[in-house]
């Protein structure tokens, strides 16, 4: 009888495993978070190709003063004209927007509807947040040298119109797919294709500003990077490691004030109980404005069962990932 019992009981772990595995694993979700950061780069990437001598910032997390938190800008465009603030939004499917501004998408592909908050409203509310922050530090723009745009770069998006009112086309601060794939790189202008109007008189005021206003965002708080083994990567905040207490220790030196980059490498070939990570870590250089490492790497092997606590950008809930799955974690300040 006691047999049969420990049998099911052992069966029932093995199924409740196998079905936790295919139906609530975190796998879905990380390729979501995993979709977006991908989303971010590709923008980031193509902008600084499109706007020659620019500077993309991705990832910002920025203190906000009211709500006693830090605010989340996906990328800053600093060129030697102006400065942009973007959202992407990564919609694939029908969206529609509602008297509020609010975005209503439906993805007939995966059977869902989502409701954004009106994107244009949150991205206006986030200029305002960045101009008080760079007063702060020092840096007081000219009027009109910051603006703001939304950018859905997914081949699949298609504006369907407004719920009601008046059919129109989008805001003009949103950059529709077919508008993003028509832009064509500046070569030496004046202007940006963004902004009209100049807002320096002299070149050498144009660059002596723009490399104030680069020189505050590369040490603004920003999210912390993690890939896992794929070329996977998400942002995020790493909050901990978790293991065993041996290992704790091991790695108590690994903090966020002196280090800024660690990368892992699983020590053993076979899958014994035992097996180990080799954690290599480079120590923060603040000689060098941005994020930056030195060329001091230290190192610490630990169980490969250890595991590294990160919240994804945007949500509430905690993840866990063992070492043996992660190839590097990026820190910011």
């Amino acid at each position: 009888m006691k047999l049969t019992m420990f049998a099911e009981l052992i069966c029932g772990l093995v199924f409740y495993r196998i079905f936790k595995r295919f139906f609530f694993d975190d796998d879905a979700e990380f390729d979501l978070d995993s979709s977006r950061f991908n989303a971010l780069t590709a923008v980031a990437k193509r902008l600084e190709k499109l706007y020659a001598g620019s500077k993309v910032y991705v990832g910002l997390q920025i203190p906000d003063p009211d709500s006693a938190s830090r605010k989340n800008i996906d990328l800053v465009l600093v060129t030697n004209h102006e400065a942009i603030v973007i959202s992407v939004k990564n919609v694939s499917g029908f969206v529609s927007v509602d008297k509020d501004g609010n975005w209503v998408c439906t993805d007939k592909k995966h059977r869902r509807t989502d409701r954004l908050p009106n994107p244009v409203a949150e991205i206006e509310h986030l200029v305002s947040i960045l101009e008080g922050y760079l007063e702060q530090r020092g840096v007081a723009l000219p009027e009109g040298y910051l603006s703001y745009k939304v950018i859905c770069p997914d081949p699949n998006f298609c504006f369907l119109g407004f719920l009601q009112g008046p059919i129109g086309p989008f805001p003009p601060e949103v950059i529709t797919y077919g508008q993003w794939t028509q832009l064509k790189p500046e070569h030496n202008s004046s202007y940006s294709g963004w902004i009209k109007g100049a807002l320096f008189r002299g070149k050498k005021s144009q660059e002596s500003f723009s490399e104030k206003l680069n020189s505050v965002l590369c040490t603004a708080p920003a999210c912390d990077r993690l890939e896992v083994k794929g070329n996977k990567c998400i942002l995020g905040e790493f909050l901990e490691f978790k293991g065993k207490q041996e290992d704790l220790r091991a790695l108590r030196k690994i903090k966020r004030s002196k280090v800024s980059h660690m990368t892992f490498q699983k020590t053993s070939m076979f899958s014994f109980v035992h097996s180990e990570v080799q954690v290599l870590y480079a120590l923060r250089d603040y000689r060098v404005e941005g994020p930056s490492w030195s060329s001091q790497w230290k190192e610490v092997a630990v169980r490969s069962s250890t595991e590294v606590l990160f919240r994804p950008q945007n949500s509430t809930r905690l993840c866990k990932y063992k070492l043996s799955t992660i190839t590097s974690i990026s820190l910011s300040v």
